[in-house]
């Protein structure tokens, strides 16, 4: 039965790793972050809607004979 070689998985790993670093690090530079954070306006809109202001009957289903 053939030995495996593992020989050449250091360089392979090493490589593989410094390739993946680059490529982050490209993404991020290319990233556009904002000059000035503004705070967000946590305040939720409410917005009418015709039901609100109706009132509704719940109707429950007939029932059956049995």
């Amino acid at each position: 039965m053939p030995q495996l070689d593992t020989s050449t998985w250091l360089t392979t790993i090493i490589s593989t790793t410094i390739t993946l670093f680059t490529f982050l690090q490209m993404k991020i530079i290319t990233f556009k972050f904002p000059l000035k954070p503004e705070i967000k306006n946590l305040k939720t809109k409410t917005t009418k809607t015709p039901w609100e202001n109706k009132w509704t009957k719940t109707y429950s289903l007939p029932s059956l004979p049995l």
